[in-house]
């Protein structure tokens, strides 16, 4: 077995020696149905877990429980409005027997690492502020101390949209990541703790700080969680929308693996407690790309497209990160070379048109590119006509996109856990901007619909030209070939993310 590698939108290797950490992607009135108490049977294989789909309703048919007991497995929760049911086995052919029981559509192993995962590889890690950084930062009146390091806030004229409102508290933003540390002093004044849980085993867990990552896990959702609704205090940084909630929703493991039945679990929390918008920057493991004609990982497209779209009929606008590989999402054929990332990859050729990467390509769900300080696509942002709906800052290599002074990186500035603030990039850091201008169309429009937040988000964007030619490297070399128009375009989709027209419009 190969060593894992992260799945959160990853760290990406840029030049003059940057790392760059990065993107890393609720019943109603009813709770999850109760784990089932029996044992599974007893068998050779190691302990899996699996989702089984089935038609939604109100629990499990006796025939299909008894089926799954049946096949060595034991349910662990089952989220009823949805169909879909997360269970743990030992018997290395479950998926396989229990496809063929009556009444369940799919079914499929969510993973291929044994319960627990196994170990990480090292990630690339932020560039962490000194204290002397910190010290130095020179802020104008009206400015949190460190505002001045972040291009990205005028870049999306949130700074002016701060003049107009910091967003309402009565809207709740979830970050559906690896966990976020709300005793940092620019995330506790905003924090919802009554709409965050530990969503890793697949059913939430509310007990209290159950949320935060552990001092070995990733920063990453904490600088996410930063990047939309830090406080405007007098302390650290300044998010896109500073006056509303935002919430952790922990589905990353230890190991940093995005499993199914964490994803799941966190759309559906969101549904349950009314949250506004979601922010996915990961994509489901252990595949890059789900292939509906493979059974085990169309189970997993399934299940993932039946939460995330529940959750946005419960009026949750669900916003996700396009990724960091340089991908033409809409290319005939992509080369996969990490999946499955728990366990043995090899090259695929994939069709992305019928091999999604989960969130990211799902019906309904926002899709974001990153953009660099000069506006320009990031040069490590995937892309791609009808797949990109809005692009953000989501930093670049000051050798290709250096932002004006007093910024000095390229990158974007949040907090990191532990009262520290550092920079990351990736088109996990431009999901956040755009959940936060969402976040603030929300708060100007509060009885908007998730689609009417959504149609607005687009509209309201500032259209982007395709940069033709792209050589962000300026060798004379293209490449990337951005198609489309000026109002709708694969490199920015409808355009790039406008704060301060979320809020005067």
């Amino acid at each position: 077995m190969t060593a894992p590698k992260q799945r959160y939108r990853r760290a990406l290797a840029i030049p003059a020696g940057m790392a760059l950490a990065t993107a890393l992607a609720f019943l109603p009135d009813v709770t999850a149905s109760a784990a089932d108490n029996a044992p599974a049977a007893t068998a050779d294989g190691p302990a899996l877990s699996y989702v089984v789909n089935v038609a939604p309703g109100h629990g499990v048919s006796a025939h299909v429980r008894k089926a799954i007991a049946r096949a060595g497995g034991s349910v662990v929760v089952s989220y009823d409005r949805i169909g879909v049911i997360v269970v743990h086995s030992a018997d290395p052919d479950f998926a396989k027997e229990i496809r063929k029981v009556h009444g369940v559509d799919s079914a499929g192993a969510t993973r291929h690492a044994p319960l627990p995962a196994q170990s990480t590889t090292d990630m690339g890690t932020p560039k962490v502020l000194t204290a002397d950084e910190v010290a130095d930062a020179q802020a104008a009146d009206g400015q949190d101390p460190l505002e001045p390091l972040q291009w990205d806030l005028p870049a999306i004229k949130a700074d002016k949209a701060h003049e107009k409102t910091l967003g309402s508290p009565d809207v709740t933003v979830a970050v559906i990541d690896t966990g976020v540390d709300d005793t940092h002093p620019d995330i506790a004044p905003n924090f919802d703790r009554a709409a965050s849980a530990n969503c890793v085993s697949g059913k939430a867990d509310t007990t209290d700080g159950s949320w935060r990552p552990s001092a070995a896990e990733s920063p990453h959702g904490t600088h996410v969680a930063g990047e939309i609704a830090a406080a405007k205090n007098g302390v650290g940084v300044t998010g896109v929308a500073p006056g509303v909630k935002v919430a952790g929703v922990k589905v990353a493991n230890p190991d940093g693996y995005f499993y199914t039945e964490a994803v799941v679990c966190g759309f559906m929390w969101a549904a349950e407690h009314h949250v506004d918008v979601t922010n996915n920057s990961y994509y489901t493991d252990p595949w890059y790309f789900n292939c509906k004609n493979d059974p085990d990982q169309r189970a997993l497209v399934d299940a993932v497209t039946r939460a995330s779209r529940y959750a946005e009929r419960k009026g949750t606008v669900n916003v996700a990160a396009a990724g960091n590989e340089s991908y033409d999402l809409a290319s005939d054929s992509i080369t996969d070379p990490v999946s499955p990332n728990d366990g043995t990859p090899s090259d695929r050729v994939i069709d992305p048109d019928k091999c999604y990467d989960i969130p990211t390509q799902l019906p309904g769900v926002v899709t974001v590119a990153s953009t660099g300080a000069k506006g320009l696509k990031s040069s490590f942002s995937n892309y791609g006509l009808g797949v990109i709906d809005i692009a953000a800052p989501g930093g670049d290599s000051t050798a290709y996109q250096k932002p004006e002074p007093p910024a000095t990186s390229g990158l974007i500035l949040g907090p990191l856990p532990g009262g520290k603030w550092g920079y990351m990039a990736g088109t996990s850091m431009a999901t956040p901007h755009v959940v936060g201008v969402a976040a603030l169309i929300k708060s100007t429009h509060p009885h908007a619909p998730a689609a009417l937040v959504k149609a607005l988000l687009y509209a309201e964007a500032n259209p982007t030209p395709c940069t033709d030619p792209y050589d962000i490297n300026g060798d004379g070399k293209v490449d990337a070939v951005c198609e489309g128009s000026k109002n709708r375009n694969g490199f920015y989709g409808w355009g790039t993310a406008d704060a301060l027209a979320a809020v005067t419009r």
